[in-house]
């Protein structure tokens, strides 16, 4: 089946991809061995620097990018701005922290000398979904080239384009041929893929369907695998809050890219003594949101990702009226060309329905009345995810209760949960395990290698040396010729060129040999 990419404000159809046949696929997972196995002794700060020009690259191009994202996925421009800044970001941490994180660790013993030591764990697969094209892939892609291994991306079917930008991306930065190859092919070859040898590890983001697909598969395997599955998440309001900016801030975490984050406040659990003005305030925010064609700045919602997705969102709101639920504003998909739904606002949500528990995945947003913190709390975890929390209120002792008693992997107090490089991110029960970003994040596509020294050994030859308080954590390998690393960086221009071809978005395509050949070999 062919793949395409779709303007989902339109429906036009914008490019069609054939997918990769088996020998192809086979090719690229080869390219992807022998990667590796130049590409873990290139020195880490030769990363850093390939890295760091990957930052650069994406400011540069930051508005082209942003105008990929929205044709193709259908988020504001404003947002695919902010998006394409948020990835030069991490970028740029891990380049700044990749020697704290894979220095070596001293751990005290009887021996002469105990430490582990950080190996990558070599082709790592990233089964990546559309609602933030290159957020969600750049967050993958940042450490676990930092750290030494390679990556395979197989992304979602309706982002085919952003999928061969980001190689380009790469390859442009400097990083060598195989490092990251982006694999057009159809969900169901990913499990050949997995399967193949070469293949060490497998991280997914997408639906709870996807990820126990993966998960059963990587398990039988004994391969390792993250994932970074749905979230029903909510919103507690208590009565000591700043119910201006408690309002203000759960509009914008319910609408934030269209609704379609994981992410995203979904249950508004609000206490009675102030439960109808925050019920009036939101409704009437939620009505003044401007809705309509994405690339213009004052749009606040544009439409959904999918045709698919717009059926699944009437439906689960048509399901929550037949439960009993009372629609205060929207509920109805908006006539015209496009995937739009109106700014949705449901109260009265009986617990026997589905929705009460299931991820929404749109600007749909669930009010919950609550006479108490305890009550708060267990309205909160009624729901078989656990992947954020937001939760306001100005009092010391129910904060401390609200961050112990939440069953999730991260709790923001007055303010709204958002990811951040420096962070760990992640969830528990059904929102996936493991974590990304952060030193978590890198690590976990890591070897721990525990490394003892007896006592017999002289000191003087023991490969680990304890750095000096303040010193700049380092990682040493064995003997490099930096000769090596630019004729990798010459390589990989010219194979950015041709690569550029692919690239069919005339938006991009224009300007890229310029941009190529505007990048210095480094010295």
């Amino acid at each position: 089946m062919a793949i395409q990419s779709i303007n989902p404000a339109t429906g036009e159809v914008l490019r069609t991809f054939e997918p990769l046949g088996e020998e192809p696929l086979k090719t690229k997972l080869a390219l992807a061995h022998k990667a590796f196995t130049d590409y873990f002794e290139i020195p880490l700060d030769h990363r850093a620097l390939c890295m760091r020009k990957l930052a650069g690259v994406l400011e540069y191009e930051q508005e082209e990018l942003a105008s990929l994202l929205t044709r193709e996925m259908g988020k504001t421009i404003v947002s695919a701005r902010a998006e394409i800044a948020k990835c030069a970001a991490c970028c740029r941490y891990y380049a700044e922290n990749a020697a704290r994180i894979l220095s070596e660790e001293p751990i005290p013993t009887e021996r002469n000398n105990s430490y582990v030591r950080w190996e990558p764990l070599g082709v790592v697969l990233a089964v990546m979904p559309w609602n933030f094209p290159f957020w969600q892939v750049f967050r993958f892609l940042a450490p676990a080239l930092m750290a030494g291994n390679v990556c395979l991306l197989k992304h979602s079917s309706n982002v085919p384009q952003c999928a061969i930008a980001i190689e380009a991306l790469v390859r442009r930065a400097g990083f060598p041929r195989g490092t990251f190859q982006t694999l057009l092919i159809e969900s169901r070859q990913v499990e050949s893929v997995l399967s193949d040898e070469r293949v060490a590890a497998v991280t997914v983001t997408g639906s709870e369907a996807a990820g126990r697909a993966v998960a059963a598969q990587a398990g039988w395997l004994i391969k390792k695998s993250v994932l970074e599955l749905g979230g029903s998440d909510p919103f507690v309001v208590m009565p000591s809050a700043d119910l201006e900016l408690a309002v203000e801030s759960a509009v914008k975490s319910r609408t934030i890219n269209n609704g379609q984050s994981c992410i995203a406040a979904k249950r508004f659990i609000v206490h009675d003594e102030i439960y109808e003005e925050f019920e009036t305030r939101f409704v009437a925010a939620m009505e003044a949101l401007a809705v309509g064609d994405p690339t213009k700045d004052t749009t606040d919602i544009g439409p959904l990702a999918t045709v698919t997705a717009l059926n699944d969102l009437e439906q689960q709101v048509e399901a929550a009226k037949q439960a009993g639920a009372t629609i205060l504003t929207g509920g109805e998909r908006m006539l015209g060309a496009g995937n739009f739904f109106e700014p949705t606002v449901i109260a009265g949500t009986p617990r026997s329905s589905a929705i009460y528990r299931d991820e929404i995945f749109g600007p749909v947003a669930m009010l919950f009345r609550t006479t108490s913190l305890a009550e708060a709390i267990e309205i909160a975890n009624d729901t078989p995810f656990g992947l954020g929390a937001s939760v306001w209120t100005k009092d010391a002792e129910e904060q401390k209760r609200l961050i112990a008693g939440l069953v999730c992997g991260q709790v923001f107090v007055n303010t709204i949960v958002a990811s951040d490089p420096r962070l760990p991110f992640g969830g528990v029960k059904r929102s996936g395990y493991g974590r990304e970003l952060s030193a978590a994040g890198m690590r976990e596509f890591l070897n721990a290698k525990t490394v003892v020294i007896a006592e017999e050994i002289q000191q003087t030859e023991i490969p680990f040396e304890a750095a000096e308080p303040d010193a700049e954590p380092t990682l040493t390998r064995g003997p490099y010729d930096s000769g090596q690393f630019r004729e990798a960086f010459r390589t990989a221009l010219t194979d950015a060129e041709q690569q550029a071809e692919n690239v069919t978005d005339p938006a991009i395509r224009t300007r890229s040999s310029s941009r190529i050949s505007a990048i210095r070999e480094p010295k």
